[in-house]
């Protein structure tokens, strides 16, 4: 994808790319085009927190929810990008084991409190819950 955006515009360096991504009010059935730059994401799964989709950011989990099905993410690329080191880089694995064999990519999730809370908490990402 950053290969793809960068031929797209002229002058950027694909050394530059950085992946960036933004978390969409909708899931997948309210979907039914895609984005002009970038990929859609659905399916994934939220452990360790909770999504509040009306401030859309990390809350604490409900009681004896262990996993949460994360609305539709956006994953696009911009050139040279500073991240917001408020946002909390949440890892992505294929599968509930977490191991560098199932480490995917992170994608930056807002948050109220402090990035360290969630490392703490040991919130991530998953594409299967089995």
């Amino acid at each position: 994808m950053r290969q793809e955006i960068t031929r797209a515009n002229k002058g950027w360096a694909l050394d530059n790319m950085v992946l960036c991504n933004e978390v969409t009010k909708w899931m997948k059935d309210d979907i039914s085009a895609p984005p002009t730059e970038g990929v859609y994401v659905y399916g994934l799964y939220l452990e360790g927190a909770g999504w509040d989709k009306r401030n859309m950011r990390l809350i604490e989990s409900k009681p004896k929810v262990l996993f949460e099905l994360m609305p539709v993410i956006r994953i696009y690329a911009e050139n040279n990008s500073v991240r917001d080191p408020r946002f909390y880089s949440c890892p992505i694995y294929k599968k509930p084991v977490r191991t560098d064999l199932n480490y995917i990519a992170a994608v930056d999730l807002r948050t109220a409190q402090a990035p360290e809370h969630w490392v703490l908490r040991g919130v991530a990402l998953l594409c299967d819950v089995k």
